[in-house]
């Protein structure tokens, strides 16, 4: 039976009580998995501030040893849903290694990642980076400056190694799309070689997040793309130093996803609204009134249970600065989003993108077309359910009716060039036409065939 919420409006911008009617949830204790990172907050402000209560779901959380086992937690129903990287869905829907239809009703965030270099490189980088009129280095840092080092460990007969967080994270992605916007080959992959390491200048590998700086440390790497605190952690350690932030490399660019099976999303379709619902309100809770609430947000993250990293870490990032030499420290309020922006809508273009970037470097090793890219998207990203959800949080009193954009097609208008590194504007709705202006990566019926590209 259908039971009556009476609720307090979640701001004190919105009205004051209302009445609205609770969905009947078809499952109601539910176990979510997570990675070891800041932009896992929505889950950890929907439990701590009682949002998932509200809906009548009873959540666990329990954070995940590493990407694949997240994954297969939520594949096996292990975990009801999890954090999850944005190209785990759309990988696994199309058979890139684990293959199963997952489908995300939710993005996490935008921005929140970093590169790090060692300080052995960095201070090899510094002499080809220009100053700014403070005589600061002069931000954004291309990989252009570290072109030449690359080429002078290559002479000395030493691979230039660095570490991502898994083959289809945003970090490898974002990595790679750096590398090569200053010039660096960062490698392809192939249905026989799955390294990702044919013709690279740079040898890309896994790392598990918390264990980045750590390796850093040792050696092992001389650099990594991560996600928060673990940039920050480097800084704190003395051991490494942020070059650049992914809202520096793509203004704004879509980060984690919430994801669950299509399966789940079918057969629990209240509950699967009922979660977007607390989510969605966690993420407007962390950004509203100008991040009123980060400073709470961090003492809940740096809990053991959740990130577990030193409060004044997370704090670095998440109250909108971030350092990088140390002393360094600059103003980016941008740095993590959760709402604003409509962050939270699972835009099929930012999907897209995720395919575009799989195919450029071999994890999609056939040509496809246009179409193709859509049907996927659209197969993975469900912003129907998004907005249903929305839908009773406005007429709940909960949320602001011009915060979520009804009347949009699932794609977002273009991102212009002065919002890229390199100078390439992205459209979702013409991947091949975006592929093909991109300097290095494949393009058109191109393929890897042992260990070059032909066609």
């Amino acid at each position: 039976m259908k039971k009556l919420l009476i609720a307090l409006a979640a701001s004190t911008t919105l009205a004051g009580p209302v009445v609205a009617e609770m969905l009947e949830l078809e499952k109601e204790q539910l176990t979510f998995g997570f990675i070891k990172l800041t932009d896992m907050a929505p889950l950890a402000v929907a439990y701590e501030q009682g949002f998932f209560d509200d809906e009548g779901l009873f959540v666990t959380l329990e954070a995940q040893a590493n990407w694949k086992v997240l994954l297969d937690g939520v594949i096996d129903g292990t975990l009801d849903g999890a954090h999850m990287l944005a190209g785990q869905p759309l990988a696994a829907t199309i058979g890139f290694g684990t293959e199963a239809h997952i489908v995300t009703p939710f993005s996490m965030d935008l921005n929140g990642n970093g590169i790090t270099v060692s300080n052995e490189v960095w201070a090899q980088m510094k002499p080809n980076i220009p100053l700014d009129a403070e005589g600061r280095p002069q931000h954004p840092i291309s990989a252009s400056a570290l072109a030449p080092v690359v080429e002078k460990y290559k002479a000395e007969g030493k691979p230039f190694n660095m570490g991502m967080v898994f083959p289809v994270s945003t970090h490898n992605y974002e990595l790679r799309y750096w590398l090569a916007a200053g010039g660096l080959n960062p490698g392809y992959y192939s249905s026989d070689n799955i390294t990702g390491q044919i013709d690279a200048d740079v040898m890309l590998s896994v790392t598990p997040p918390p264990q980045m700086p750590a390796t850093l440390e040792a050696g092992t790497i001389y650099g990594y793309s991560v996600g928060e605190p673990w940039n920050q952690q480097a800084v704190f350690k003395g051991i490494g130093v942020p070059v650049i932030t992914d809202y520096e490399l793509w203004k704004n660019n879509p980060e984690k996803v919430f994801g669950i099976t299509a399966e789940f999303a079918e057969e629990f379709p209240n509950t699967t609204q009922a979660v977007v619902k607390a989510l969605i309100r966690a993420a407007i809770w962390l950004d509203e009134d100008d991040n009123a609430n980060r400073e709470a947000a961090v003492e809940i993250l740096s809990r053991p249970d959740y990130v577990g990293a030193d409060a004044e870490v997370i704090a670095n990032s998440m109250t909108g600065t971030f350092e990088y030499e140390k002393g360094d420290k600059r103003d980016v309020p941008d740095f993590n989003v959760f709402f604003r922006y409509n962050a939270t809508y699972p835009f099929y273009s930012d999907a897209v993108w995720y395919l575009t970037q799989m195919r450029r470097w071999g994890q999609i090793g056939e040509a496809k077309p246009d179409s193709w890219y859509d049907e996927v998207a659209k197969s993975v990203y469900k912003p129907d359910i998004y907005l249903q959800a929305a839908r009773l949080l406005v007429d709940e009193g909960l949320a602001d009716e011009a915060d979520f954009p009804w009347d949009s097609d699932g794609y977002k208008a273009p991102t212009p060039a002065s919002d890229i590194i390199d100078a390439i504007p992205y459209d979702g709705k013409t991947p091949n036409a975006y592929l093909d202006s991109l300097p290095i990566g494949l393009k058109g019926e191109q393929k890897i065939i042992g260990t070059d590209v032909k066609g």
